[in-house]
């Protein structure tokens, strides 16, 4: 492991950011440095944003980890992501996931769905689309978890309804400038929120996006 990738698991252990071992370890084994530019690999874990393709980015490595841990991923889930991008997020889904889970994330951007996808074919337990993933992908729910990695307006309605009883969906909702990080739970018929930070992401496109 990278002194640079030690550096940052201390960190979190001790600042108390990340105190979710699994999370951590999961961190740990997927080596970051692959799903940056080649160019970019000297600064994989560098604690910033770095550009992909298409104008997108891989969020930072603290914004990620913390969006993770929020979302509670355990052994057997089925998850969805909406935004697969450089496709690191799902790596780290997919360990937590385990064998008998699964990731099923989506990407609109063309370009950007054969990258990810290209990155993430030594995964068994993940599933990569070229669709506008904010309508979700019913033909595979109900999703346990769903975690969107693009700022929306708002929680889109259909991925409400993709989600389980007792489901997590994390997602970063608020304007084109700024966005809190909202996680909601839904218990029965009911879908609550509450927010762990103000952070800034890449804007949705697509239906529920903020081109629509």
């Amino acid at each position: 492991m990278s002194s640079r990738k030690q550096k940052l698991i201390e960190y979190w252990r001790s600042e108390k950011i990340i105190i979710d071992e699994r999370v951590l370890d999961a961190f740990a084994n997927v080596p970051r440095e692959e799903f940056v530019p080649e160019h970019l690999k000297d600064r994989a874990y560098d604690d910033i944003a770095l550009p992909v393709l298409g104008g997108q980015t891989i969020s930072q490595p603290t914004t990620v980890m913390m969006m993770t841990q929020a979302l509670d991923v355990q052994p057997g889930h089925n998850v969805l992501e909406v935004g697969t991008a450089s496709g690191y997020q799902a790596s780290l889904l997919a360990e937590l996931a385990g064998k008998e889970g699964h990731v099923y994330t989506t990407e609109i951007v063309p370009e950007l769905y054969a990258y990810g996808k290209r990155k993430l074919k030594k995964y068994n337990n993940v599933s990569v689309f070229n669709r506008d993933g904010i309508e979700g992908v019913e033909e595979f729910a109900p999703f346990d978890r769903i975690i969107v990695t693009a700022a929306c307006p708002e929680i889109p309605q259909p991925l409400i309804d993709q989600l389980n009883k007792d489901g997590i969906i994390v997602a970063p909702v608020g304007t084109l400038h700024t966005q809190k990080m909202v996680v909601g739970v839904k218990k029965g018929k009911k879908f609550s929120t509450h927010s762990i930070g103000e952070f800034v992401f890449v804007p949705l496109t697509g239906k529920h996006g903020f081109n629509k």
